[in-house]
């Protein structure tokens, strides 16, 4: 038990830093290591990639929360851009946890398989390309109706959604550092919305104790503690690191990871 929190806290620590780093890819390493890892807690194994998902999610919810304070901290929040995002991205992690606790195991391990190599070649290749930065924050309608449907994929994947909505940002000419501040923010109302969807849609059996719907208390306790330390750190991180190298070597990280989930018992 000591070894399965020490690993739990391991996992926070990285979940943190990646969250606050690049705003992206904390939930991914999650859930491909509570894939493998869940099976030796008592989680069946035809359960084990929803109650991946949902720990992943659940723990966001603090990363997300230190990655955003420290980044409102530094200036580095667009929150007119958060308002007209927050509606859809609710909308969509309910609906699309909704539909991951009616899906097979195995239909969830590819889907989220594919989406790793997706957001493996968009870092790799560096697109969008950022355009001139703008002077006022993106705001409008048109950002809630993007936002529902990256609230919905991002619940079927685990993930805060920075992966979709740094480049939105970003090609809509907001500063690199400022889109991943503003995706940390969101990622909150993600993460909330579908952790929320994983414990009250569903009604699974056969877990163990601390189970609240699919999401595993204890791992996702165990996670939050280590990422709300370790996220300023990510922070500091990105507002002094050259991003494009960084970002070519996490594609590749992000393509072993999609592959760990798919070769996952």
């Amino acid at each position: 038990m000591i070894a399965t929190w020490g690993l739990y806290l391991a996992l926070g620590a990285l979940a943190g830093v990646l969250a606050g780093l690049l705003g992206i890819g904390g939930g991914l390493v999650l859930v491909a290591a509570l894939v493998w890892l869940l099976p030796g807690q008592g989680v069946p194994v035809d359960q084990a990639v929803h109650v991946a998902l949902a720990t992943a999610l659940a723990s966001i919810v603090v990363t997300g929360l230190s990655s955003a304070r420290a980044h409102h901290r530094r200036g580095s929040v667009l929150w007119p851009t958060v308002a007209w995002l927050v509606p859809g991205l609710l909308l969509g992690g309910w609906l699309g946890s909704g539909l991951a606790v009616r899906l097979d195991g195995d239909w969830l391990r590819l889907f989220i398989a594919a989406y790793c190599g997706l957001a493996a070649m968009q870092m790799a290749l560096d697109w969008p390309r950022a355009r001139v930065e703008r002077p006022d924050p993106p705001r409008g309608p048109g950002y809630s109706a993007a936002g529902a449907g990256i609230g919905a994929v991002s619940a079927l994947v685990g993930i805060g959604g920075g992966s979709m909505t740094v480049p939105l940002l970003v090609w809509r000419g907001v500063r690199p550092v400022r889109a991943v501040g503003t995706s940390s923010a969101c990622g909150v109302a993600i993460a909330l919305s579908a952790a929320a969807g994983y414990a009250l849609q569903a009604a699974p059996t056969g877990l163990p104790a601390g189970s609240w719907g699919f999401v595993y208390l204890p791992a996702a306790a165990g996670i939050a503690v280590a990422s709300v330390l370790a996220a300023p750190l990510g922070t500091r991180l990105a507002h002094r690191l050259s991003g494009l190298a960084l970002r070519r070597v996490f594609a590749l990280f992000l393509a072993t990871v999609g592959l760990s989930i798919f070769l996952a018992p």
